[in-house]
């Protein structure tokens, strides 16, 4: 698995796991405004990026980003950060390893599983997989994803790469996910994230999050859907810093 590795060491560490499509990049502005502080690694996950020709799993990445951070790690805090895809597998490995982390960032993640509903939409997806090839499609998503005019190429090349195989496995492991058992023994400080114009399904998951680890913190941010890291950094960036250094969130959020 290729990752990125940024700072000095024997600071904390601060690990950033992406969402499905997209790759290390989407944390660009997180590396700017940490970096300076914090041991920062960015992996591409399997199946994306310079991983692109790795099989994916949620388990096998949760099982590679552990080994990674073993590796790295020092005598300081651990702290993961993980959008969406890379959310989930923040939530297996809390439940794979409860003493790993220290504090664990979960932004959307999906965690109602909907097989029944991937068995249903896989011929849909099999058909609109093309599309991901299309400059004009890719620009429509990244308006979705809230992905900047200058990453915009960074993403449509990985749009054109991915393979159909990833796509769907991808797919598949997104919607069948759920929360594991072993995630409600974690004593990692969880603060568990959702978009307040997300789909509903979306704020149920967070809602399923909190209510399944006492050690746990849920807030709606407002004004935004899926990705406020990339929507808004700067708000992004100080909210994690302040919840970390001194356990203090911004005024207009809603705690759940």
């Amino acid at each position: 698995m290729d990752y990125k590795e940024y700072g000095k060491e024997n600071v904390p560490l601060m690990v950033f796991l992406h969402g499905g499509g997209v790759s290390g990049w989407m944390w660009d502005e997180q590396i700017k405004y940490f970096s300076s502080s914090y041991h920062c690694l960015v992996p591409d996950l399997p199946g994306h990026g310079l991983s692109k020709h790795e099989h994916f799993s949620i388990k096998d990445s949760a099982e590679k980003i552990m080994e990674l951070i073993n590796h790295k790690r020092s005598q300081e805090p651990v702290i993961v950060i993980g959008f969406s895809l890379g959310a989930q597998i923040l939530v297996k490995m809390l439940s794979l390893a409860p003493e790993l982390i220290n504090y664990a960032v979960i932004n959307s993640a999906l965690a109602k599983p909907m097989k029944s509903s991937f068995n249903i939409l896989k011929p849909l997806f099999k058909l609109s997989f093309p599309l991901t090839k299309l400059r004009s499609f890719a620009k429509l998503q990244s308006k979705v994803l809230y992905i900047q005019e200058k990453q915009f190429e960074f993403y449509y090349k990985e749009s054109k790469e991915i393979t159909l195989d990833t796509f769907m496995q991808v797919m598949k492991e997104n919607m069948s996910f759920h929360v594991p058992g072993q995630y409600s023994v974690t004593k990692t400080k969880l603060l568990v994230t959702v978009g307040e114009k997300e789909k509903k399904i979306m704020h149920r998951s967070c809602i399923e999050l909190i209510q399944k680890n006492s050690n746990s913190t849920g807030i709606i941010i407002p004004n935004v859907g899926h990705g406020i890291s990339l929507a808004n950094p700067d708000f992004f960036n100080k909210m994690v810093k302040d919840w970390i250094t001194t356990e203090t969130l911004p005024n207009n959020i809603k705690e759940l």
